[in-house]
């Protein structure tokens, strides 16, 4: 048995609170310490005042500013034209313009999955995009 003061581990002691506790206990107590410092410390080094183990674009989110109602209703406005224009085109041709730039997929990844060569996915593409083009010069 070790003795170990509560006030040591949580902050909202204010007086010394000596229990006596196992010895994993105590150790297990001593590593999350020393694991609370050494983010502290890791914090400071790299001037992060946010938590380190966020998922990706937390830095991108951070350097954002927040959009004005102005900017949401144009935001929402081009959403609504890029998806009325992609519903002019054929369903493959629209397939494959949202695989590609929507979920981020590459054109051999898309070809892959149809089964087909990645230049008729890349012609396809840029077909599709020729379209948009022209039925944006239409109605803008």
């Amino acid at each position: 048995m070790k003795k170990i003061n509560l006030r040591d581990y949580y902050p909202y002691y204010t007086q010394d609170m000596i229990v006596e506790v196992p010895d994993e206990i105590a150790l297990l107590l001593r590593e999350y310490m020393l694991l609370e410092e050494a983010y502290r410390i890791r914090t400071y080094r790299y001037k992060a005042f946010y938590s380190l183990d966020r998922d990706e674009g937390i830095e991108r989110e951070i350097l954002q500013k927040p959009l004005n109602p102005a900017e949401i209703w144009e935001q929402r406005q081009m959403t609504e034209l890029i998806y009325k224009g992609l519903s002019k085109l054929p369903v493959k041709q629209r397939q494959r313009i949202y695989a590609h730039f929507f979920l981020g997929m590459s054109k051999a990844d898309i070809a892959k999955a149809e089964g087909t060569h990645k230049s008729r996915i890349t012609r396809s593409i840029e077909a599709g995009l020729r379209s948009l083009e022209k039925y944006f010069k239409e109605i803008l």
